[in-house]
This record gives C-alpha cells, structure tokens and sequence, in this order.
C-alpha cells in the first residue's frame, strides 16, 4: 500500500500552489476546470525522484469554511514533509518565518525522536518539517 494523494480545499488555489511549488520544489499540473461543479484544481508532485506521493489543490465556491484552528481540530492534523536533514529543516522553518509564515512550532527533536518544525501554509494548514 502507498498514500497516492493528499487533497486540500483552498480558499486561494494560485498562492497555495505557488507556496507548495516555491518551498518544497514540486512541480504542477495543467488546472483542471469544471464549469459546471465551479470546481477548479491542480496536482503537485515532488521533482524527487524518491517519492511518488502527490497533492491535489481544489477550490470550489461552496465549500465551507473551517473557522477552528487547523491542526487543533479532529480530522487530519498535518501533513509531514521529509527534507533530509535537520539542517535543512532549521534553514526552510527560517526562509518560511522570514517570507511572514507562522511558526506554530520551532526545530526540535521530540520525544518520539523526530527532528521537526511546524508550520502553516497559506490556508492554516499545518505542515510538519522533518529531516
């Protein structure tokens, strides 16, 4: 078994796409468009060859907004992302504060022994860095 794809409603299609492409070096789909549902989407997937694993950024206009902290609520708390090493952790949790991303938690190693750092994307997601 292999998770295919993770998908994100977006309330801003283009800049969560550009943060997801600009940060973690994925590549994008044509926008698929569907007229009639005012569905709009796109597929991103790493230029790593290690990995396979995608996400699907979708918008349509009748989608609820979720007013509750996102990571604080039941259902998917956060997406993890592996970079390779601590350091690169430490130097994207940086680039990320000093572009204006919220910190929600800085570089360390947990109890379970991962080396992370949290962080939201441009719609409140929480995004795990580990190395």
């Amino acid at each position: 078994m292999k998770i295919e794809h993770i998908a994100i409603w977006c309330n801003d299609l283009e800049l969560t796409r550009n943060f997801y492409m600009n940060y973690f070096n994925m590549k994008s789909n044509e926008k698929y468009v569907n007229p009639t549902k005012h569905y709009t989407s796109y597929f991103l997937s790493s230029l790593s060859e290690d990995t396979s694993a995608r996400l699907e950024l979708m918008q349509r206009p009748d989608i609820l907004e979720n007013s509750n902290k996102r990571g604080m609520v039941m259902g998917l708390a956060h997406l993890a992302i592996s970079l390779g090493s601590k350091e690169e952790v430490d130097v994207l949790t940086n680039r990320l504060r000093a572009d204006g991303y919220t910190i929600i938690g800085e570089p360390r190693t947990t109890g379970d022994g991962y080396y992370e750092s949290v962080i939201e994307d441009p719609e409140g997601n929480w995004v795990e860095l580990t190395e």
